[in-house]
């Protein structure tokens, strides 16, 4: 094709991505699900043989464009997420209590259940099984919005797009939405001690001492300093926007909402160059500026440049996913890989997830508890996305995985059940629960 038509699809294909959302807010169909067709279709055209679409070609392209999407998604979530955390408050802990459960026991038991399923049915190495179950580990909520928070709430605002004086369901903080939201902004850091535990095994000799440095390392200090210099970036950022002496460096005063995408960067960049896991520093940075001054109206506006960002990059993987699909991205897709991304999508995770949140619950009638329905939906809506396209790509960079092209096939697959899946049911199944909620509100 032209350089001309190129332009002409995708400039049709971002009119479409900023429409979808107000065209698709009230029926069973995301915005995911209509650009992953629409590349399905742009990918039908006479393309240029010449260019390439396989990912195993174009390796570093994929790890950084679905890097900075997830870069992007984080300091989004992060921004968006009213409830703070403080340090100093047991009863802050507690009202997380949803969240700590999927970090600390749906996501283990999601790696592995797909890694059994990946060494058991599938016939994997036992190393590429436990790399497919991080790799697919990590939630992605942006793919199905009305799992997510909304708009951060500030001062002066009263309601949302529903009726007057009423709360959207989608900035008000639900726990449903608040536990999907910050269980995604943190599994798609913690998920990567599980990937460099597969490709330690991958490069063979993994010993005692290998194990220590793993679990002292990747496990623990890695973690511990992504979170401290997130932390410490959002709080020198927040206090140079809001609360800085000189009236010229008072970024919230002049409105200007870039500060959201240098935090971003700025946070990433030192984690990453002092060993830490980039991924967490961003979205603990981005929770911080936020707590830095939780009600001003600068919120928004930063939120509002990363949206339209993430936007623009979701746009961009979700066309070029498509168009790959239908130009011989699934062509190694086998009964195996159908079997890995059902079993996840509709046993594994869904098991997983009820386990972290039903076992020992926490009262209903308290922030973080969650009734049996809600329960069930918080366990279902483990929305798979870029965050597994980027793992699969940052490992085959690092090391030669065994499989590769089956890898990719069945990752993308499982990727597009997911947006399917979990957007067609979306909708209608939190419209129920915030009509039932709106009415035990009224009763009481």
């Amino acid at each position: 094709m032209t350089g001309a038509v190129v332009y002409l699809l995708f400039g049709l294909s971002l009119l479409l991505a900023i429409s979808l959302p107000q065209l698709t807010h009230r029926i069973p169909v995301s915005p995911p699900m209509v650009l992953v067709g629409v590349g399905l279709l742009i990918g039908l055209l006479p393309f240029d043989d010449a260019v390439s679409l396989d990912p195993q070609d174009h390796r570093d392209v994929v790890t950084h464009v679905t890097e900075f999407t997830v870069l992007v998604s984080l300091m989004g979530v992060g921004l968006a997420i009213d409830r703070t955390l403080d340090p100093r408050s047991w009863r802050s802990w507690r009202t997380w209590s949803p969240v700590w459960r999927l970090l600390l026991v749906a996501m283990p038991l999601t790696i592995l259940g797909v890694a059994l399923v990946g060494w058991w049915v599938a016939g994997l190495a036992p190393a590429v099984a436990l790399l497919l179950g991080a790799a697919l580990a990590p939630t992605d909520p942006v793919l199905a919005s009305d799992v997510q928070v909304g708009e951060p709430l500030t001062d002066g605002v009263e309601g949302g797009p529903g009726e007057e004086g009423e709360v959207d369901p989608r900035e008000a903080d639900d726990d449903i939405r608040f536990a999907l939201t910050a269980e995604a902004g943190l599994n798609d850091g913690l998920a990567f001690p599980f990937v460099h535990l597969a490709l330690l095994l991958l490069a063979g000799g993994f010993g005692l001492a290998d194990a220590g440095v793993w679990v002292g390392w990747y496990l623990v200090g890695k973690v511990v300093v992504g979170v401290l210099v997130g932390l410490a970036g959002g709080w020198l950022l927040g206090r140079q926007a809001f609360r800085a002496r000189s009236d010229k460096l008072r970024l919230a005063d002049h409105g200007e909402p870039m500060l959201a995408l240098a935090a971003l960067l700025a946070a990433y960049g030192a984690a990453e160059l002092v060993g830490g896991y980039g991924f967490l520093a961003v979205f603990t940075c981005a929770m911080s500026l936020r707590a830095s001054h939780h009600g001003h109206s600068y919120q928004r506006a930063m939120h509002g440049v990363v949206e339209r960002l993430e936007r623009l990059m979701t746009l961009l993987v979700l066309l070029v996913l498509g168009m790959a699909m239908t130009r011989g991205l699934l062509e190694h897709l086998d009964w195996r890989g159908v079997t890995v991304a059902l079993s996840l999508v509709l046993v594994v995770r869904p098991l997983a997830g009820w386990v972290a949140v039903g076992v020992k619950p926490r009262e209903e009638r308290l922030d973080g508890g969650l009734d049996r329905g809600e329960m069930a939906a918080v366990a279902f809506f483990g929305v798979r996305g870029v965050g597994s396209l980027y793992y699969l790509a940052y490992a085959v960079s690092h090391e030669d995985v065994p499989g590769e092209a089956w890898l990719w096939s069945t990752v993308t697959f499982t990727v597009v059940v997911s947006v399917l899946l979990h957007g067609a049911t979306a909708t209608p199944t939190m419209a129920r629960l915030d009509e039932r909620r709106k009415a035990a509100s009224r009763a009481s």
